[in-house]
């Protein structure tokens, strides 16, 4: 009877397969990294002021000098911020950093245009790029979220007023004031602060100083809703 060897090799182990694409890994780690350093930045910004943006660094990469000294909000005429909501986002104080009706307005209109609010554009000038695409506008709305939740309504308004661009190199609501009025935010009129605000849709060409007939009506429009939206724009006035 013939005997049957027993083979003494022990059951090869499964080996784990290799991952055929690991680019994917290392995209999904850079990506992960980006959005940790994201999170961190608004965390720390909160407390700390931005040293530059990168639409700062767009422009200095254009070989403009830019203009800018931070000033906190207390510096800057009670005007401005009031006239910034009634000019560009009129639910400021009630919104958490996207306003939805505005942007279905918007898109019932052909577009996102007036659907910004002001933590998207603060967005938008600390961390993306100018110029219109559906691309920057999906990346605004999760950024201003969460810069909503983090930050108060005052410290929002106090970073946007001294990062808005209000022409080529000009940064802030101070260096602002000093280049079109020579004076300082604080010292700014209602209708110098109008004026600022107005322009900030399109600061190249605006210009606050010399207001054109578009301008100018925009303007009244603003001057007129102003008494009503100041009633509940209180989240950015003076705490007492």
């Amino acid at each position: 009877m013939a005997i049957q060897a027993v083979s003494g090799e022990r059951p090869r182990k499964r080996t784990r397969r290799r991952v055929k694409h690991p680019w994917l890994r290392h995209a999904a780690l850079i990506a992960l990294g980006v959005l940790a350093a994201l999170f961190l930045s608004i965390v720390a910004f909160r407390f700390i002021n931005p040293p530059f943006t990168t639409v700062m660094i767009a422009e200095k990469l254009k070989g403009y000098t830019f203009r800018r000294h931070w000033v906190p909000l207390d510096d800057i005429s009670p005007s401005l911020p009031l006239a910034v909501i009634a000019s560009e986002d009129g639910r400021f104080c009630v919104h958490w950093g996207v306003d939805w009706g505005a942007v279905r307005e918007a898109l019932d209109d052909g577009g996102f245009r007036g659907a910004s609010t002001i933590p998207m554009q603060t967005a938008k000038n600390l961390y993306l790029w100018n110029g219109r695409s559906y691309t920057r506008k999906a990346l605004e709305m999760p950024l201003a979220y969460v810069m909503s939740f983090i930050w108060p309504k005052r410290r929002m308004m106090e970073v946007y007023l001294n990062v808005a661009q209000w022409g080529p190199g000009i940064f802030g609501a101070e260096a602002a004031s000093r280049y079109y009025f020579h004076k300082s935010a604080a010292e700014l009129t209602r209708r110098e602060a109008i004026m600022l605000a107005v322009a900030l849709p399109s600061p190249r060409l605006r210009n606050s100083a010399k207001p054109s007939a578009r301008m100018l009506r925009i303007a009244g429009a603003v001057e007129r809703r102003l008494p009503i939206l100041a009633q509940r724009s209180n989240c950015v006035l003076p705490q007492p």
